[in-house]
């Protein structure tokens, strides 16, 4: 029951972050508002009604059509709404902890809250090569008030610390290269999720590794296409979808793959 819950809550974020992610990038008055603009089609701007904003459901109905333009709608919408949902149920099944305590409930419900905006900066950085602040600085609102309640409910700063030494590894080495280019080798806004996602996965540790496979996953996506001349050298590369991959893995098996590892070379 819990993973339909689930399936359906992922669903509905997924329709809010297509929503969120055009009204951010759009910004043209209150009618593309966050709290009070109306969904509307890319189009023909024409407001959508109740039972054009079914997930999943109304894009396959209407055949990947506006009921009222009839032009294409972007298979973007059905593919976030789907992958959020997929995310939040492979978080159920792979989280860490038994989520039998009322700090892990806690942790869950945050990272659930934090995953969300991160997929929407995926999007937004493979749409528009940008990490914009204002989703950059909420999550790190919330990221802060996660910390806060584990803080509370565990009664000690181990959380904080672990939280404080992630954003030292995770942004402090991207700060460094960004110093070091003048931000040619990196972006600010990277430098900034750099510094929110090592708090969130925590830990130094945990903050290497996401850096690693972050690195790793972009030079697998890269490499190829180069080599087939798609992208050149001074092709700009959003960088961000990487790190968030990175820090998800990290979140579900960071522990394990750590622990693998630290086994592999003791002696």
């Amino acid at each position: 029951m819990f993973v339909i819950v689930l399936i359906l809550l992922g669903l509905c974020f997924g329709s809010f972050i297509n929503a969120l992610v055009y009204r951010l990038h759009a910004r043209k008055g209150h009618r593309y508002s966050i709290i009070n603009g109306r969904s509307m089609c890319p189009h023909c701007k024409h407001e959508l009604a109740p039972k054009d904003l079914i997930p999943l459901l109304s894009w396959a109905y209407l055949r990947g059509k506006c009921r009222y333009c009839s032009k294409p709608i972007s298979r973007q919408y059905p593919l976030v709404e789907s992958s959020t949902a997929v995310l939040f149920v492979l978080s159920y099944l792979f989280w860490p902890y038994e989520l039998v305590s009322t700090e892990n409930l806690v942790a869950f419900t945050f990272w659930l809250i934090l995953l969300v905006g991160f997929i929407a900066l995926t999007i937004y950085d493979l749409k528009y090569l940008i990490l914009p602040n204002r989703l950059i600085f909420p999550l790190a609102i919330i990221a802060v008030a996660g910390i806060a309640a584990e803080v509370l409910l565990l009664g000690g700063i181990a959380p904080l610390t672990t939280a404080f030494w992630g954003l030292i590894v995770g942004g402090g080495i991207f700060y460094v290269l960004f110093q070091v280019s003048a931000g040619k080798w990196i972006g600010g806004g990277d430098v900034k999720l750099g510094f929110l996602l090592g708090a969130v996965v925590g830990g130094p540790w945990a903050a290497f590794l996401m850096l690693f496979l972050a690195s790793l996953i972009g030079t697998i996506y890269a490499l190829p296409q180069m080599l087939t001349g798609r992208l050149e050298a001074k092709s700009r590369i959003p960088f961000g979808p990487f790190l968030i991959i990175a820090a998800i893995i990290v979140q579900l098996f960071g522990s394990g793959i750590i622990d693998w590892y630290q086994n592999l070379f003791s002696f």
